[in-house]
């Protein structure tokens, strides 16, 4: 961007407030609220000095509940290690596993794709953005992880609360449910234990733990019309904040929600949620990427298609660049097909047939309903190798908490995120147990606990400031536009990001909260604040357009610069910096 065209972010914010409250894509959404709202008084419902400490000991510590926690706590405890699970929700209850009901499975004998096949097909659909690696262990591991859930019955209820529960009772792993973690600890050049602090009652929990396991799921910015609400890419900054690298933040998911009542998360999902797990078998696609988008940019919204597959050639505006590339073999109008739950039986005979894919895929959609999640398993923690170790010894990842990016960005494969999930957090557990036996416990720092318990209440004792609510909102009118976060231009993305960094620098050190419900939404705001400006600094260093990352300013591939994953890390200086890892190569630090 030239001189003449920059705008400093103060500039910026005072002439263009109105104008980026725009909607995302049907012009419904409310105008920003004012960015020059005065601070307001707190009053706190409960005491910051009643909160007491108490630390727990573990040789793995699993973050996470959902189905990549479940299978990394089995396995790390079938390794022989002493486990404990944390988790912000309910195990199997929370994050987006209530909503997975299709399960990919590879089965060697009626394949109807020979493993090379297979990963040939998955790489063209993924423009070569996929680690094979990773892709290639859901056709080595996806049977054994179906049939131990199978086993521990999965596939007999639409909830999963309890089939979770039966290996967890039968190995007697402890759960601490409704916990939010708030920080990682490092020591010594490894990671030691966490913190964080119960939704229930005044309580600060500290972890020793001599390796652990994130599975802490993506996030978003709080969109309706998506069950993503709990997820805020906590583990990702968590990591982040004591120097882990991540990735993947350009990528975009591209779940619609119905035109119709788009912010019902259940009227959008009803039908699916009811539905017991399936499986699903090779059906390759190139899905849920911004092709809705851009024809709702050109055209107007809300539109009629299908997500991924019909082609957005340019037809009102000449003067525009053709929409997403599509590879031609995966061009299709309509939804994604999907199999429906197994009915046995006369069940199955007579049951009325259902709306086929996933739910707000069908008649008028709108986009924004993920805003702020990537395509599953292609942002999160940056794996060194293949069980998900990160860039910190001793700190793993599994499921959409590693950006593995065993799709790409895209997706290519009905029920691969389940399973991706369940197969990661098996490698992760096994591998962080086996780890743990060598290592050494290192005692938690009490000036690092008492600095984390300082950050964490800190929100409790600000005597004024700025709500959790009024700045999501802010960031949300910035973020989700149709016109920032999915059709993209280095113009508006500096404006967004000049936004975003005034949030950052003065908004967020002055969040409040009056009780531990707001705490945690302080502690969610911040995370999603700084996932913005990882998504837009990602996004405009990554100068082509390719599978869910559209620039309508660099709108073709470039696979002279760009055979590559974006890294994003924090320097000495705890300035936030972005590197290359060529797709070929593990990555490499100086």
């Amino acid at each position: 961007m030239s001189d003449k065209t920059k705008l400093s972010r103060r500039t910026f914010i005072g002439i263009a407030g109105t104008a980026i409250g725009a909607t995302a894509l049907a012009a419904k959404m409310p105008a920003m609220p004012p960015m020059e709202q005065p601070p307001t008084r707190n009053k706190p419902t409960i005491d910051a000095k009643s909160f007491r400490d108490e630390l727990i000991e573990t040789d793995v510590l699993v973050i996470g509940s959902g189905i990549a926690g479940l299978f990394a706590a089995v396995k790390a405890h079938d390794a022989g290690a002493k486990v404990v699970m944390v988790s912000k929700g309910r195990l199997g209850s929370s994050g987006l596993t209530p909503f997975g009901k299709g399960i990919f499975s590879y089965d060697k004998k009626r394949a109807r794709m020979t493993p090379d096949e297979y990963m040939a097909k998955i790489a063209e659909s993924a423009i070569g953005t996929n680690n094979p690696v990773f892709t290639r262990q859901l056709l080595e591991h996806s049977a054994d992880r179906v049939a131990e859930l199978r086993e521990w019955g999965f596939f007999d209820s639409p909830l999963c609360f309890e089939s979770f529960s039966k290996p967890m009772r039968e190995r007697k792993i402890p759960i601490m449910e409704r916990i939010m973690m708030t920080h990682l600890h490092k020591d010594q050049g490894r990671v030691v234990g966490a913190s964080g602090f119960s939704l229930d009652h005044n309580t600060l929990y500290n972890f020793s733990a001599r390796t652990i396991i994130l599975c802490t799921g993506s996030g978003g910015f709080k969109a309706s019309g998506f069950p993503l609400c709990d997820l805020t890419h906590d583990g990702t900054i968590m990591a982040y904040n004591i120097g882990a690298r991540i990735t993947g933040k350009e990528w975009n998911d591209g779940h619609p929600a119905s035109a119709t009542n788009s912010g019902s998360c259940y009227d959008n999902w009803h039908g699916q949620i009811e539905e017991r797990p399936s499986t699903t078998t090779e059906q390759i696609n190139h899905h849920l990427g911004v092709d809705m988008n851009y024809t709702a940019y050109v055209q107007g919204g809300p539109v009629s298609m299908g997500p991924g597959g019909e082609k957005t050639d340019n037809v009102n505006d000449p003067t525009l660049p053709p929409g997403p590339y599509v590879p031609e073999a995966f061009r299709q109008a309509g939804p994604p097909p999907q199999p429906p739950a197994e009915k046995p039986g006369l069940l199955g005979l007579f049951s009325k047939p259902q709306h086929q894919g996933p739910p707000g895929m069908g008649g008028e959609s709108v986009g924004g309903s993920t805003a702020g999640m990537a395509i599953h398993k292609s942002e999160g923690l940056v794996p060194i190798d293949e069980t998900g170790l990160s860039s910190i010894p001793g700190l793993w990842a599994a499921g959409d908490a590693l950006g593995s990016h065993m799709s790409g960005g895209i997706y290519t494969q009905i029920g691969s995120s389940m399973a991706g999930s369940a197969i990661q957090g098996a490698l992760a557990g096994e591998a962080a147990a086996k780890a743990s036996q060598g290592v050494t416990r290192i005692s938690l720092s009490g000036e690092r606990v008492a600095q984390a318990k300082a950050e964490i209440l800190a929100p409790l004792k600000r005597q004024s400031g700025y709500s959790p609510a009024w700045v999501t909102q802010i960031l949300q009118s910035v973020m989700i536009p149709n016109f920032v976060l999915y059709i993209k231009k280095e113009r508006m993305m500096q404006a967004a990001l000049a936004y975003v960094e005034e949030l950052k620098e003065h908004h967020g050190p002055m969040l409040m909260a009056s009780d531990r419900h707001h705490l945690r939404l302080a502690h969610e705001t911040m995370n999603m604040i700084m996932t913005a400006e990882m998504k837009l600094k990602a996004s405009l260093m990554r100068t082509e357009s390719r599978c869910s990352h559209y620039r309508l300013d660099c709108p073709d591939i470039d696979t002279e610069n760009w055979q590559a994953w974006i890294h994003i890390y924090k320097d000495e200086q705890g300035e936030m910096k972005l590197a290359k890892q060529h797709f070929d190569k593990w990555p490499e630090f100086a």
